[in-house]
């Protein structure tokens, strides 16, 4: 009775029967011929055990093309939905040409031309569900993490505001009491709505976010009346007490979380 065949095979030709260099010969002729091939091999350079690659200047100025138009943002806390911020930037960005994103929340806004997009970084400020998103110009080797935020903007309601106040003096006035005051909505600049007075302000998050403001109204005599103002917050971010950045509490603090002990190697 034979005996079935036995060791590696390639199709129905054992290996055994050629040799190690005509099979090396036969890959690398066909990654050689391949017609989906669109790149070529640059040879690399080792420095000191390390694999080190040198790309030519035309290769950074001809990469930079595709994205000089673009401006690079993210939010303080929890990214937003893509789909649901990309239908919100295209309307209110008329020249916003494509968005897209990574996965650690960073959006990528291209425009249709460099100057479009200065004028959305240079503008606003914008926010979107309450936060406002920061954003730069895109440069070569930008590296993708957020930065330490002192200042951000919110939106502020101030109820109960005598109609004395409904102006802009007057709104710059009482809401200098919580930040820098940039601009109330439009309802409020057109008093519409009287049940509040909804204005964007800069705030300080290393200060106490104040709920109520006294207004000490002078009179014609020369004496004041106190009059107070409560405060409501739109947004506030998350802050950090042990390493004073936005966006996450203390306990979920890297520097709060204990060092694992490393294991002492075993003698063998």
């Amino acid at each position: 009775m034979a005996r079935a065949p036995t060791g590696l095979f390639i199709g129905n030709i054992p290996l055994h029967a050629c040799s190690d260099s005509n099979i090396d010969d036969k890959i690398a002729r066909d990654f050689n011929n391949s017609t989906r091939k669109t790149l070529s091999y640059v040879a690399p350079t080792v420095q000191n055990g390390e694999i080190i690659v040198r790309p030519s200047l035309d290769t950074i100025r001809n990469g930079s093309q595709h994205w000089k138009t673009t401006a690079v943002g993210y939010f303080l806390e929890k990214r937003p939905y893509y789909h649901h911020l990309k239908e919100f930037t295209h309307s209110i960005w008329p020249t916003l040409r494509e968005v897209t994103a990574t996965s650690n929340g960073f959006f990528f806004f291209q425009f249709k031309t460099v100057i479009d997009m200065e004028e959305i970084i240079e503008g606003g400020p914008w926010l979107y569900q309450g936060q406002p998103i920061v954003r730069q110009k895109w440069e070569p080797g930008m590296a993708m993490r957020k930065l330490k935020h002192i200042q951000v903007l919110v939106w502020i309601k101030l109820r109960h505001l005598p109609m004395e106040f409904w102006t802009t003096e007057g709104l710059r006035t009482v809401a200098s009491g919580v930040g820098k005051p940039l601009y109330p909505d439009a309802i409020t600049r057109a008093c519409t709505r009287l049940d509040f007075a909804r204005i964007c302000v800069m705030i300080d998050v290393t200060q106490k976010m104040a709920k109520q403001i006294i207004i000490m109204t002078p009179d014609e005599n020369g004496g004041e009346t106190p009059c107070r103002i409560d405060v409501e917050y739109e947004w506030l971010p998350l802050k950090c007490t042990t390493c004073m950045t936005l966006g996450h509490m203390d306990k979920e603090c890297t520097l709060n979380k204990p060092h694992k002990q490393m294991k002492p190697p075993v003698a063998v």
